[in-house]
């Protein structure tokens, strides 16, 4: 039976604009813009959608490292939305992230046993014999030798810098890992070795994740569920077999069509979207997708979709379309 680790409901991450001679506050930028979701202990939740559409800043809400403008946040059944600093020190060990630029992440006046080291003294865990042998066999998890203790991450490459932002997340055993875009800053030659190790540690220490990408063929690799974001919103949520054979938001069929094909004799019809992603900081009336979708209507225009189950109870697929049921049934007759 499954358990649910973590619950966000009609969570919203605004950031005020200034302007003027006494900054007073013009706008706000709505990165997230009331996302709910669950995520069950065990399972990979791939979050998927163009660069600016809000994924990263809601990782990162998720967490806490930016304070959420409304809605909840409930990891394994406590409610963190406006927690403080202190009482969320000790939660922060079952929480953690890999980020996605493996250089910028660590600290280039440390070694990299201090880094891998700096949760041990953060949360005061083990003394400082012990702290080294766990460094000695955090490296051997993520597949790096034990010389690399001495070195500094200018020293190490790509791969291996990821490695060790790896190994520092998984050092407390975190219930969550939240990965923001963790290989999209390493050459394609290493993508693949960073993501079977995450498979691998999955299974190992019976991880969750919350993987974030732009790559749909990624998220289809490592995902259980995936949830396509687009400006701010989820329009679509559902398994990642299913998503991926038939998707249902005109936003994820746009997105699956341009996914490169391996088999140069298999032809796809691919599907080019006008115009660019709208501001979030004055996105369009009712469907944020409409501007650019060819099957809007009037409705669509007007009234703002609802996350809904188009399927059924055993096999839920939720999207955001009031279109959704007429659109996939003229993709059968074609």
């Amino acid at each position: 039976m499954s358990t649910e680790i973590l619950k966000i409901e009609n969570l919203k991450t605004h950031f005020p604009i200034r302007g003027g001679i006494f900054s007073h506050v013009v706008a706000h930028l709505k990165a997230v813009d009331g996302i709910s979701l669950t995520v069950q202990k065990g399972e990979t939740l791939g979050v998927v959608g163009e660069s600016g559409c809000g994924k990263s800043t809601l990782g990162r809400t998720i967490l806490r490292l930016y304070n959420p403008t409304g809605g909840t946040i409930v990891f394994q059944g406590q409610n963190i939305t406006t927690a403080s600093r202190p009482a969320l020190r000790p939660l922060r060990r079952h929480m953690q992230m890999i980020f996605q630029d493996p250089f910028s992440s660590l600290n280039p006046r440390m070694t990299i046993e201090r880094i891998i080291c700096e949760p041990f003294r953060l949360h005061r865990v083990y003394d400082t014999s012990q702290q080294r042998n766990e460094a000695i066999q955090l490296l051997q998890v993520v597949g790096l030798r034990n010389d690399c203790l001495k070195k500094y991450p200018h020293e190490l490459s790509g791969g291996q810098r990821q490695r060790v932002g790896i190994a520092r997340a998984i050092a407390l055993k975190p219930q969550l890992i939240i990965a923001d875009e963790p290989i999209a800053a390493l050459d394609v030659s290493i993508q693949s070795q960073i993501l079977n190790l995450l498979r691998e540690l999955k299974q190992s220490l019976q991880l969750t994740y919350l993987f974030i990408s732009h790559d749909l063929s990624v998220v289809r690799y490592v995902s259980d569920r995936v949830a396509v974001m687009y400006l701010g919103k989820i329009v679509e949520l559902t398994d990642a077999s299913h998503i991926y054979e038939n998707p249902k938001h005109p936003y994820t069929q746009a997105l699956m069509s341009a996914i490169p094909q391996p088999d140069p004799t298999q032809t796809v019809k691919h599907e080019t979207l006008p115009g660019d992603v709208p501001s979030a900081v004055n996105p369009p009336s009712g469907c944020a997708f409409h501007p650019r979708c060819r099957y809007a209507q009037h409705i669509c225009t007007t009234q703002t979709p609802q996350l809904r189950n188009i399927a059924s109870k055993t096999k839920k697929h939720w999207v955001s379309c009031h279109l959704a049921e007429e659109i996939d049934r003229d993709r059968e007759k074609s």
